[in-house]
């Protein structure tokens, strides 16, 4: 890899898109997911818009915003959605297989702290359970991390407490549009990284993947590790399967000396966003493709 210090004066062009106010995107997943891509939206669209692809895959779907936006604005025939942490795939199969019985659940259930605890020490017996359990979790504990160690709401939004996210309605409109598209998403449990190449062999070039894994940096920045089950990947494995297949992808990180270096290494393009994390400091985002198409 090239020596990351000779990388700091590198600079990408600042995307021509613009970062989406979340609040004028369309909230389709109902999953409140640590490192959400519902800011790319405007930058999914046009990639898509522009490649016209037959099937989506996405192989760290963590709360799925761009598989589900990919199906429901036609951008994506098909999508293929994949997670290895066995909590959020309980839930997207329960989303997907059994949407009926969770909303059931969700209109019954009363988010108190005792009973938070007590579900957080359950063992489910079924996936729908299991799903239930997943998101009720999300909902409730803080910034929705579900690693282990994580503490639930208690002021919460506007002092509403532990159940100031939880927005029963909501939910439940969002389990009935998935469950009109479901037909055309398939869910796979497992781990991403084994499986992208097998589906890369399988389509042709009218496949496209959105990649967005987990990410702990060096030099003391270690978010993934406290945000996910599992956060380590490796990273250059992934960028030279993607050089390899020459697939059409595009693929968000963190603009990390080591990222960079990559990019560089495979000859992928690259463009930055400005972006405020959730403690609203100043952070850089990198948009990667393999052909530029937002400078």
């Amino acid at each position: 890899m090239v020596n990351a210090a000779l990388l700091t004066g590198i600079q990408f062009p600042i995307s021509r898109v613009t970062v989406a106010n979340v609040a004028s995107v369309p909230q389709r997943s109902p999953l409140r997911y640590p490192g959400g891509k519902t800011w790319l939206v405007p930058h999914i669209r046009e990639w898509l818009s522009r490649t016209s692809p037959e099937i989506i895959i996405e192989p760290f779907a963590g709360g799925g915003i761009v598989s589900l936006t990919a199906i429901m604005e036609d951008l994506a025939s098909r999508a293929v959605m994949i997670e290895i942490d066995h909590d959020v795939a309980a839930f997207w199969r329960s989303a997907l297989e059994s949407g009926a019985t969770l909303r059931d659940w969700i209109s019954e259930f009363e988010p108190t702290l005792d009973r938070l605890r007590e579900i957080e020490q359950s063992s489910p017996a079924t996936v729908a359970e299991h799903g239930f359990r997943t998101l009720v979790l999300n909902r409730t504990r803080r910034g929705g991390v579900l690693a282990p160690g994580a503490s639930f709401w208690r002021a919460g939004e506007n002092g509403k407490g532990v159940g100031s996210r939880w927005y029963p309605e909501t939910i439940a409109t969002r389990l009935n549009k998935i469950q009109e598209y479901a037909a055309r998403i398939q869910f796979i449990a497992g781990d991403g990284m084994r499986l992208l190449p097998d589906l890369l062999q399988e389509q042709d070039r009218s496949a496209a993947v959105f990649i967005d894994p987990p990410y702990t940096a060096s030099g003391g920045k270690k978010a993934g590790s406290r945000l996910y089950k599992h956060s380590k990947v490796d990273h250059e494995a992934l960028f030279a399967m993607l050089a390899e297949h020459e697939c059409n992808f595009l693929m968000t990180y963190d603009a990390a000396p080591e990222i960079i270096a990559l990019v560089q290494k495979f000859d992928f393009c690259a463009v930055q966003l400005a972006m405020k994390n959730g403690h609203h400091n100043q952070m850089t985002e990198l948009v990667i493709t393999p052909e530029p198409i937002f400078a």
